[in-house]
């Protein structure tokens, strides 16, 4: 029986876990649809609360005042930029002349943009519930207390990093990095959420020692995490091929992306490998009702899935719908191999 606080963390962790999946689609369509400038500032759009619906509402040189305000952020970030020794990364951020063009309004993109924005607002709101409601552990699990302190920074971290996406128009080992934070905040999440749970039933933990099987899985996170980054890389060359080509023939953009492409397709299929034979090693090991088993179950079909949309993306010339489906499966595959690697721990009562 979990006490009534504990109760309250653990279903406010819960909704965070789903909460940053929703994000992740929503960060997806953003992407998909191209919408990511479609608020010029932040967090304001437009400089409004709510953003406009029509050009009209737009407010009076609103393309010099964001460019002006975007190139005085850029130099800020340039300048810490220098001063942590990435003295070529600041000046390509300086000589970035994209920065001085002015966004052209698009009101269906604008609220793709906003409400994804909004979306992250209560995505952190509930993750500041966690950390209010981790107090309860402070004395009998200090680890959930300080995580789920330590999240709420790095939510506002990314939301800050967010800004500098819009700022640099997107600018490609941001974007990146702002992909692989998301994923440290989804797995920080989950973590909180695991302990939270077998400190009062450890029934869930494996009733054997994984032996080489642990080692499989972390591996399979590895692969994961490596091919979501490469995947974010190969979306960064699409959008390059795209704007030079001035967004015609669709269908060439993927063949004309190059080695990234090639690992990205090539690594997709060791991932699914590795866990084809997690799925058979842990079948031998432990029940076919065991969690352990479930979720080995769960992180091979959405593999599969995946590998469905991104064939989809090879071959019939990126569809949106494809897109955002591709990078919220990915994160859902990571998501369930990390619970997987960490209920594979080998409960107490067994040994």
């Amino acid at each position: 029986m979990y006490p009534s606080s504990e109760r309250r963390f653990l279903a406010a962790n819960l909704i965070a876990i789903v909460a940053l999946f929703v994000l992740i689609l929503a960060g997806g369509v953003v992407r998909s649809t191209g919408s990511g400038m479609g608020c010029p500032d932040w967090p304001k759009c437009f400089d409004q609360y709510v953003p406009p619906t029509h050009v009209s509402q737009l407010p009076e040189g609103y393309q010099h005042k964001f460019v002006e305000g975007r190139v005085k952020k850029n130099e800020r970030f340039a300048r810490s930029l220098d001063l942590l020794g990435f003295g070529s990364l600041a000046e390509k951020i300086r000589n970035d002349k994209s920065i001085l063009e002015p966004e052209s309004f698009n009101a269906a993109k604008t609220w793709t943009e906003y409400v994804n924005r909004l979306i992250g607002a209560l995505t952190g709101l509930v993750l500041l519930a966690c950390a209010v409601l981790s107090l309860t552990y402070i004395k009998s699990k200090k680890r959930i207390f300080f995580l789920s302190v330590f999240n709420l920074f790095l939510v506002v971290f990314q939301a800050w990093l967010g800004s500098i996406v819009v700022s640099t128009n997107l600018l490609s080992w941001v974007v990146t990095i702002h992909m692989l934070l998301a994923l440290a905040i989804v797995g920080i999440t989950i973590y909180t959420y695991f302990h939270a749970r077998i400190l009062r039933d450890r029934q869930i933990l494996a009733n054997k020692a994984p032996g080489v099987i642990k080692t499989l899985a972390v591996v399979s996170v590895g692969l994961t995490v490596v091919q979501i980054a490469i995947g974010t890389e190969v979306r960064e060359g699409i959008d390059a091929i795209a704007t030079a080509l001035d967004f015609a023939n669709r269908d060439s953009w993927v063949s004309q992306v190059g080695f990234s492409f090639s690992l990205h397709r090539n690594l997709s299929i060791l991932v699914l490998l590795v866990n084809l034979a997690l799925l058979v090693l842990m079948r031998r090991k432990y029940l076919g009702n065991s969690h352990q088993f479930k979720f080995v179950s769960y992180v091979v079909l959405l593999i599969f899935a995946q590998l469905i949309t991104g064939i989809t993306l090879s071959y019939m010339a990126l569809p949106p719908v494809s897109q955002a489906l591709h990078i919220l499966l990915a994160s859902l595959a990571f998501g369930a191999q990390y619970y997987l690697l960490l209920i594979l721990k080998q409960s107490k009562l067994y040994k």
